[in-house]
């Protein structure tokens, strides 16, 4: 069939059932996206279990359905429409959610998607469709809409440049971006953040490094802080028990102990930073499957050649730290930490996303770094007709 023919076609929305089904809808965005050379095909494995009820503790105050649109006999664009319990409502309205959006470069398509996707909000009485979330805010975040030209860090979304404009034209605005920040760990400091260094820590406050052997107990108390530091901002949903010990066994492999530090108050922990090994690095060429020999590079990559990228994902400070003298200098210490033992073992790049483009004290700080922003998430939004 011609281009030109299968355009004429009818386009037809398919309720995601089985797993056959599912595999497609993972799949299709490896084939939409073939000829992009920043595009990682992430682990097919991963976004199983990501998509399952069984084992995904998300759907337990979640529910999702997932779509494919077909023309001409083919998959040409895939969505998901989310409605979390948790989700804060927004002027008085509790939203839906759209994400895993992926499609052809086709208006029609991505009406016939975000068309589904709002009828499914609207028939449980939803009236505001926020997104794109993977499938919660504390996955993967908002579309991108600049810095296409490199690839994604781990859990972090990428996306053709026409998919913002096709949004907007439906009627979606922005509501919020996000912005990823990337640095260099081996260019000397800048002279502002130097001279708070070597200023040294207050008084009565230490830094430390996570405690593998307590891994469970250390990521509850992070996830602890996180919660408490991030109540009441924009879009947050708090990590549940569940969702922290699934975090927890997520993690593992991926945690070292030289790359989570906690900073302390008189021995009780009042902040964190994370930074982990940019998986994405380790799986680009993996399409992603790990069998047969996938398992072996991976790790060995990992493991031994060691990937040259990391990402800071999560960073927190108790509300007690304050907007004071302690709140502008905790980060630019846990920053530091994670910064001089990134460069000893080996890495050559850090991103630090995302950070709200509000959040002013912590974008002054990543620029203290000489961190500068090269990537932009946009989450749009659309008010639906009552």
């Amino acid at each position: 069939m011609t281009p030109r023919a299968a355009a004429s076609q009818p386009i037809e929305v398919e309720l995601v059932g089985g797993r056959a089904a599912l595999d497609r809808f993972i799949r299709l965005p490896n084939t939409l996206n073939s000829a992009d050379p920043a595009w990682v095909p992430p682990l097919a494995m991963e976004r199983r279990g990501a998509l399952s009820p069984r084992s995904n503790p998300w759907f337990r105050h979640g529910e999702a359905a997932f779509w494919i649109a077909r023309r001409g006999g083919r998959d040409v664009g895939r969505i998901s429409a989310q409605e979390d319990r948790l989700a804060p409502a927004v002027e008085g309205q509790r939203p839906a959610y759209f994400g895993l959006l992926a499609a052809e470069d086709d208006r029609e398509v991505f009406a016939a998607l975000l068309g589904t996707a709002e009828a499914w909000a609207a028939s449980r009485g939803l009236r505001l469709v926020q997104g794109p979330f993977s499938l919660s805010i504390n996955e993967q975040t908002g579309l991108l809409v600049s810095g296409f030209d490199t690839p994604p860090m781990l859990m972090m979304p990428h996306d053709p440049p026409y998919a913002g404009p096709h949004l907007e034209a439906l009627g979606y605005r922005k509501a919020r971006d996000l912005l990823a920040y990337v640095c260099e760990p081996d260019v000397p400091l800048p002279p502002a953040a130097a001279r708070a260094i070597a200023r040294g820590l207050p008084a009565g406050v230490t830094l430390r490094p996570l405690r593998r052997r307590e891994l469970r107990a250390e990521v509850d108390l992070l996830i602890d802080i996180f919660n408490e530091a991030w109540a009441g901002n924009w879009g947050f949903v708090p990590f549940t028990p569940e969702e922290v010990a699934h975090l927890a066994s997520e993690l593992r492999p991926l945690l070292h102990e030289r790359l989570v530090w906690f900073a302390e108050m008189r021995g009780r922990a009042v902040g964190f930073g994370v930074c982990l090994p940019n998986l994405n690095e380790a799986i680009r060429d993996l399409s992603g499957r790990l069998l047969p020999f996938g398992w072996a590079r991976l790790l060995w990559r990992l493991k031994v050649k060691g990937v040259s990228t990391a990402r800071v994902p999560l960073m927190g400070f108790r509300r007690e730290i304050g907007a004071g003298m302690l709140g502008r200098v905790l980060p630019i210490f846990l920053i530091e930490a994670l910064r001089r033992e990134a460069l000893a073992l080996g890495f050559k790049r850090i991103e630090m996303s995302w950070v709200l483009e509000d959040n002013l004290r912590m974008r002054h700080i990543a620029e203290a770094f000489g961190a500068r922003a090269y990537k932009t998430y946009r989450v749009y939004e659309k008010a639906l007709p009552a």
